[in-house]
């Protein structure tokens, strides 16, 4: 079973670049400060990765 993390959106996509709005809509993220659980899984990192600046990310037990 893999790790599960939770993301939170804390700053606006306004300004940003497309890509960066649809990688914060694919990981299911549309209003500021909302608030998913997904799996730790390699995509799922890596769109993280590509967003840190705008999510914030805690890891769930």
């Amino acid at each position: 079973m893999a790790k599960k993390i939770s993301i939170k959106l804390v700053r606006s996509t306004i300004s940003q670049k497309p890509a960066v709005r649809a990688t914060v809509r694919s990981l299911g993220l549309k209003k500021l400060n909302s608030t998913v659980e997904q799996e730790a899984t390699a995509p799922i990192l890596g769109m993280v990765e590509a967003v840190k600046h705008l999510v914030e990310v805690k890891e769930i037990n």
